[in-house]
């Protein structure tokens, strides 16, 4: 199903969109159809927020209020997590940890300011391979106060579903070789939740792209023929521009905003192609130009983003702790006795991975580490295992400062970290939000089948 999702001719625009800024905003976790594959006579039954998927996308400015009330229309508990943003605890939407879950009828209201400007999104934090798998999720954008100059800020939700012949998706969730290997990856992917259809543009145009994969487990590695796409912001962060080295690379959870200058001639495709799989890459899209340029030289304004305003760590004076993320098929596991052990842990009671040798078997128990309020933290991460894993902190934002022993070259500020197998990250943060936060693998089969922990900010 995967290339037959790729061939649809119209162009992709982006969400439907919502001013949070006009009032408050009302949201419904409820079962709904969709039209995910480009035969469109087939619709797949689906969780969406208004039965839609992806649920409408949020937008408010920088240091503005937003208030959501969120009705639970299913017919299990869910909760919202507003991933990336620095919330207070009470509004992160852990079930049983910051909240009680959301049972079906009841209403939520989460209620924060959005410190900072950049690309978030949100799903729910409860049951969350099963209801994320099944499309309950929605992008957030915090603009800037004075955004960069862009003909066109889009937003290409990256979506990955397991589905039958018939179109509707599989119902194997959370079965062990997903859990034991990369997760559940899909055989059909969806931009905003429609088929992959072409993007239309004009020569000298540019376009700010905000990519956001609200995949369970697929990693994308895009590339753009012909053109030369700058970074300028991941996980919502503002980076120093620069070209990817390769594709660009986004794990689960992840958000990468690109910048790109449309540099080709009327009236010519291009292919943008996903590459990370070995033997497995397909275009994903095309650039389509129209006839008709809408400039006849490039935008010369500047296009980095303004910083937000997030504590930086000192490092000289850092408490340094190691973790350590293990398990897997191929980390140490093996067969004994008809149960899966190795390492002091194993498959008993479905858990294949841990932090430090412990899996967690739900979302509250007591923190793996506590940290003083203010203090900066480093985590020296280390990943022993034969799979790649998006690591990710709620809360705060942290800078990547090495990777396997050498300086990262742009000290970028992330909340996910995407591990390749055996590599290790240090990464650095001042613990300056206080309260118990989840800290947790995001390939979602890995994180419920233990690689998860929480840390403590008092």
């Amino acid at each position: 199903m995967l290339g037959a999702t790729a061939t649809a001719a119209a162009a992709v625009t982006g969400c439907s969109r919502v001013a949070a800024r006009a009032g408050d905003i009302q949201l419904a976790a409820k079962a709904g159809r969709a039209r995910l594959l480009s035969d469109s006579t087939v619709s797949t039954a689906v969780f969406g927020y208004g039965g839609q998927v992806p649920g409408r996308e949020l937008r408010l400015r920088q240091g503005d209020r937003l208030r959501v009330s969120v009705k639970n229309e299913l017919q299990e508990e869910t909760t919202v997590h507003w991933h990336g943003i620095r919330l207070p605890n009470a509004m992160d939407g852990v079930p049983h940890l910051t909240q009680k879950p959301i049972k079906p009828g009841e209403t939520f209201l989460y209620d924060f300011v959005a410190p900072d400007a950049g690309t978030y999104w949100y799903h729910p934090h409860h049951n969350s391979s099963q209801q994320v798998g099944r499309g309950l999720y929605g992008p957030l954008i915090v603009e800037e106060a004075e955004p960069i100059k862009v003909d066109r800020d889009i937003t290409w939700l990256l979506g990955d579903w397991r589905l039958l012949e018939d179109g509707q998706i599989s119902d194997d969730f959370g079965n062990m070789h997903d859990s034991m290997h990369a997760g559940r990856v899909g055989n059909t992917i969806t931009i905003n939740g429609r088929a992959p259809q072409p993007l239309a543009v004009r020569t000298g145009e540019r376009v700010r792209l905000r990519l956001i994969n609200a995949a369970n487990a697929r990693i994308f590695g895009l590339k753009f023929a012909g053109h030369s796409p700058k970074i300028v912001a991941l996980d919502g962060q503002p980076v120093t521009p620069h070209e990817p080295s390769g594709s660009v690379l986004v794990g689960p959870a992840m958000r990468v905003d690109l910048i790109i200058d449309m540099v080709g001639d009327p009236s010519l495709k291009f292919a943008v192609e996903d590459t990370f799989y070995k033997g497995l890459e397909y275009t994903l899209t095309t650039l389509e130009y129209g006839p008709n340029p809408l400039r006849q030289a490039l935008l010369t304004t500047p296009i980095a983003l303004p910083p937000n305003r997030i504590a930086e760590p000192h490092l000289r004076a850092a408490t340094r702790h190691e973790i350590t993320f293990s398990g897997g098929m191929g980390g140490g596991m093996g067969m004994m006795g008809g149960g899966m052990m190795g390492g002091g842990m194993g498959m008993m009671g479905g858990m294949s991975w841990a932090i430090n040798g412990v899996s967690a078997t739900s979302h509250t128990h007591e923190p793996m580490l506590t940290f003083a309020r203010g203090k900066t933290v480093v985590l020296n991460l280390n990943n022993d295992t034969a799979w790649w894993h998006p690591i990710h902190l709620h809360g705060h934002s942290f800078r990547v400062i090495s990777r396997n022993g050498k300086p990262t070259a742009h000290r970028e500020w992330q909340d996910t970290v995407l591990m390749p197998p055996r590599e290790t990250a240090e990464i650095a943060f001042v613990a300056d939000n206080p309260g118990d936060w989840m800290f947790h693998c995001h390939v979602l089969e890995h994180q419920a089948a233990g690689m998860m922990a929480n840390l403590r900010v008092a």
